[in-house]
């Protein structure tokens, strides 16, 4: 027989047992379902991740901070506002800029909502963050006088309504908890605000937030009584790797070792490490169904290889080659692995969808040592690697476990399958 007539053949068989060939296919589907969504929506965590990075963290900048990292290290070691003219004397820095933050509340009338206080030189986090410390209304002061309040778009518009809880002029009280003192103290001032920023979106590490309030470095050395900084952010001349590479070097080495760096480039190629292992856990998960599909395609295979032994006879004693009887079987199997995994593949993207809806595409991260704060929108992504991988695998397990049925359906005899009942 000819390999199209053999297709056909299959095809036919599957036709007839309809019900039985959609169950066996259900469970490809399934399994495809599950990898496609779950890969799916890890890729698209992935690009959200990497896109709010990189339009919170430029290229060009390092973030320097106390120990081993952002919120931790030795408690005996601590950076200084006046550390950035350590800084400022390295080659290839253009600026640096001490940031000062504390979690505190912003209050207008008689509401009142928790934020980020942060610390800068007003100047100097423009020239950094040029294209996300902007403002939308009002405008933001080159030498800010004391008073002076710039705040996050999600501070103006909490509730994400067209209700602002406060607006550019308006008169509000900054508050926060001072914990070192004993008993412990509430602090607070009264602020202008003359700028709203315009939505930066996603989270940042050291960059722009909508959810933080912006007051003059001296005003917070003040308020929270210290000179000590959460982190100091560093503008290269370039972000080539090895202008990264030799002013890091240079910071650790002034430091005495005490304090890290790290920079946006290589905090995103950590995070791609990341997802590339967390996508091939995800992946292991989802091929169990699969592998389980595959035993009930087996099973199936064998049932209906039994049900068909005398048909199986007829076409042997008709001069039908055992070839011709494998590649039938292989043929149903073949067929059922194809259009389950595209319609898994279908019904995946549409469940990572769904989830997204469910559970929540909006995920908020804050914190006050790591400066990461803000919210991303999960959108699923499906490429066309996952789609090849999936039919391919789909096909695969269809075949393999269809193999054994297929093989034994081939080396029946012609006389003994004509004589069972």
């Amino acid at each position: 027989m000819r390999l199209s007539d053999i297709f056909f053949y299959a095809l036919g068989a599957i036709k007839l047992r309809k019900l039985r060939a959609g169950l066996t296919m259900l469970g490809v589907i399934i399994g495809i379902a599950a990898m496609v969504a779950l890969l799916s929506i890890t890729q698209g965590l992935q690009a959200a991740i990497t896109s709010q990075l990189q339009r919170g963290l430029a290229t060009d900048t390092l973030v320097v901070s106390a120990g081993g990292g952002f919120g931790g290290g030795n408690s005996r070691f601590s950076l200084l506002v006046n550390d950035t003219n350590i800084i400022d004397s390295i080659q290839n820095v253009t600026v640096s800029l001490a940031v000062i933050q504390r979690v505190g509340y912003i209050k207008c009338g008689e509401q009142a909502i928790r934020i980020t206080i942060v610390g800068i030189n007003f100047a100097a986090y423009k020239e950094i963050y040029s294209s996300t410390f902007m403002a939308e209304d009002g405008e933001i002061p080159v030498n800010p006088e004391d008073d002076v309040i710039v705040i996050g778009k999600r501070v103006n518009l909490p509730w994400n309504n067209e209700t602002a809880f406060c607006r550019t002029g308006d008169h509000v009280e900054i508050l926060w908890t001072n914990t070192t003192a004993r008993p412990l103290k509430n602090e607070t001032y009264t602020g202008r605000v003359v700028a709203v920023l315009r939505e930066v979106g996603g989270f940042s590490i050291g960059g722009p937030s909508d959810s933080s309030v912006y007051i003059p470095l001296e005003r917070a050395i003040t308020f929270f009584g210290t000179d000590k900084c959460e982190m100091i952010i560093v503008k290269l001349k370039d972000d080539n790797k090895a202008t990264i590479d030799g002013v890091s070097k240079a910071i650790k080495k002034a430091f005495g070792g005490e304090a890290a760096v790290t920079s946006s480039t290589a905090l995103l190629n950590v995070l791609s490490d990341v997802f590339a292992t967390v996508e091939l856990f995800l992946a292991g998960i989802a091929a169990i169904s699969l592998l389980v599909a595959g035993i009930g395609i087996m099973n199936i295979m064998i049932v209906s290889t039994m049900e068909r032994i005398r048909e199986i006879g007829i076409l042997k004693a008709l001069g039908m080659r055992s070839r011709t009887v494998l590649l039938i079987f292989l043929s149903e199997a073949i067929i059922i692995g194809i259009l389950g995994a595209i319609i898994g593949v279908g019904a995946g993207y549409v469940l990572a969808q769904v989830a997204v809806r469910i559970f929540g595409g909006d995920m908020s991260f804050a914190g006050q040592g790591a400066a990461v704060r803000g919210a991303i929108i999960i959108t699923p992504v499906l490429t066309p690697n996952v789609i090849i991988g999936a039919v391919v695998f789909g096909l695969l397990v269809s075949v393999v476990f269809g193999l054994y049925p297929a093989w034994k359906a081939s080396k029946l005899r012609p006389v003994e399958a004509l004589r069972y009942e």
